[in-house]
């Protein structure tokens, strides 16, 4: 079999400073592993800089993006969003291994590392491509910020409270107004994070669709809903109130009356790799304790 990959760079991002010295390991046996396998190892630098990663190199993020083939992201789902969205311009695959808590794309456990890793590097994988959102906050006319999410675009309400009032359009036409505590684009892979919490849909990867989540809305008959991924979905903000708009949680701009968030699909994707085998309804059976049957004591109490 032809050698599937050449530079491989490596992401770590310590949860908490408790995690730094098990981070470390485990991103050594990594390399040790890159490297047993003939392949370049290239450590982001800001990885390599917290975690002291000697005697090994550190590489700026264009530089990887020019260079790496593949990438391995040691951490919770959040550090691989960040990630996730940084190099999916590029084109690299994400290989994502669990070190934060519940792990819907960083799927592979830290003692599967020797089993599985080696393999995935010499070419045996599922490949997995993700959708994303693009989106920009326009204020009179004029675009003053933009940003991209792997997971969700989400309007909310700001610290002092108080309902959020504004007005959905789905490709120019008005869907519906609404005061609620806010509401969630999500994408697939975003539905069984916060919009699963404010009970919307779980949506396959493989669709090619969007749900729209309100959250605690006035008007109980405002429910989630589906939509074609090819559509531009756009919020006007209605009222005095204070709001923001985040994306993926992990990046926000502060909203003021009149202000358009505009969200569509991306033209980039995500691209995951797994374990052959892999199958993404026994991560929902494990991840959502689907495998538990009703009848078990602890589900009881």
């Amino acid at each position: 079999m032809s050698q599937a990959f050449k530079n491989v760079a490596i992401f770590g991002k310590p949860r908490v400073e408790g995690s730094r010295h098990s981070l470390t390991a485990t991103l050594r046996q990594i390399a040790g592993i890159v490297e047993a396998a003939g392949l370049q190892v290239m450590f982001d630098s800001s990885t390599l800089e917290v975690l002291e990663l000697q005697p090994f190199n550190g590489y700026a993020l264009q530089a990887i993006g020019r260079q790496a083939d593949v990438a391995v992201v040691l951490g919770g789902d959040g550090t691989m969003l960040g990630i996730a969205r940084e190099l999916s311009s590029f084109g690299i695959p994400l290989i994502g291994i669990n070190h934060g808590r519940l792990g819907f794309i960083t799927d592979i456990a830290v003692e599967q590392i020797p089993d599985v890793l080696p393999a995935m590097l010499s070419g045996q994988f599922e490949t997995d491509r993700r959708a994303m959102l693009e989106a920009e906050v326009r204020r009179r006319g004029e675009v003053i910020y933009r940003a991209r999410a792997v997971n969700d675009v989400v309007i909310s309400r700001g610290v002092s409270g108080g309902m959020v009032e504004f007005t959905v359009r789905v490709d120019g036409v008005t869907m519906y107004n609404q005061r609620a505590d806010g509401v969630i684009l999500a994408t697939p892979t975003g539905s069984t994070a916060y919009a699963l919490s404010a009970s919307g849909p779980i949506l396959h990867p493989a669709l090619g669709g969007l749900v729209l989540v309100p959250v605690a809305p006035q008007t109980l008959s405002h429910r989630p809903i589906a939509l074609p991924d090819d559509r531009v979905i756009e919020f006007e903000l209605t009222d005095v109130r204070e709001a923001s708009a985040h994306f993926d949680m992990q990046s926000f701009t502060q909203l003021a009356p009149g202000d358009v968030v505009r969200a569509r699909r991306s033209a980039d994707v995500v691209t995951l790799l797994h374990p052959v085998g892999y199958n993404y309804f026994a991560t929902l059976r494990g991840k959502l304790q689907w495998n538990v049957m009703p009848s078990d004591a602890h589900v009881r109490a």
